[in-house]
């Protein structure tokens, strides 16, 4: 069986190799969603993420899709890895609002999310699923399945698929030059009515305050990790 890090390897190393990507559009089309957008509490930023495009920028070209899930952490939440203070590990849960905190589960999958509320309030919304729009096939070199809808419909699945790893710790995601950012969608309100509407409910795989209505999702997408 292949180790956690030799599978990262070979992902990072399928990322560099020439392949043919035509759905993968210019960089130039994306406009990111600024730090002001993410300065707010992060059940308010959380819905409002849906509908608009998480971008992984790759040496092989751009890869993502459209954020159709997400799950708020709040400062004096027991679920939030923030709850206990600052530490070197949730550090960049912390400030400034618009970075991604990557962190390690099970000790071999990671989750992405994007920090919200002003420097040093530790709040942070994370990524749940993806509807893959572009790039399809750098997502498929890193993340193979046999069926389409398994590619994102997932926090570790959709960190896989577009190779996020700890090494993305405090990007900006207001950069359109990062290495992986979140981008306005023009078209959000006809992919909201597309796929919606927005449903509400308890937070997934969590067993500290479970019970909080803080997981947001587009109904009508196939992607969504759970029903």
């Amino acid at each position: 069986m292949k180790s956690p890090s030799s599978r990262r390897s070979e992902r990072r190393a399928s990322l560099g190799a020439p392949v043919r990507d035509r759905t993968a559009p210019s960089i130039a089309k994306f406009a990111p969603l600024p730090p002001s957008f993410y300065d707010r509490p992060a059940d308010v930023v959380a819905p409002e993420l849906l509908g608009h495009a998480l971008i992984r920028n790759t040496p092989r070209g751009l890869c993502g899709g459209l954020i159709v899930e997400t799950e708020a952490y709040l400062a004096g939440d027991p679920a939030c890895h923030a709850f206990g203070g600052r530490t070197e590990r949730n550090r960049a849960m912390f400030g400034p609002p618009g970075r991604a905190y990557v962190y390690l589960i099970y000790g071999m999958h990671y989750c992405v999310n994007a920090v919200c509320r002003p420097r040093g309030v530790g709040e942070a919304v994370l990524i749940r699923a993806l509807e893959p729009t572009f790039g399809v096939e750098l997502m498929q070199a890193c993340r193979s399945v046999k069926r389409s809808h398994d590619l994102t419909n997932g926090p570790a699945k959709l960190c896989a698929a577009l190779d996020i790893e700890r090494s993305l710790e405090d990007t900006d995601l207001c950069d359109a030059a990062s290495s992986l950012f979140i981008a306005r969608n023009p078209n959000a309100d006809s992919d909201h009515e597309r796929l919606g509407p927005v449903a509400r409910g308890p937070r997934i795989g969590i067993t500290k305050a479970a019970a909080l209505p803080l997981r947001f999702f587009l109904k009508g997408s196939a992607f969504v990790s759970s029903r």
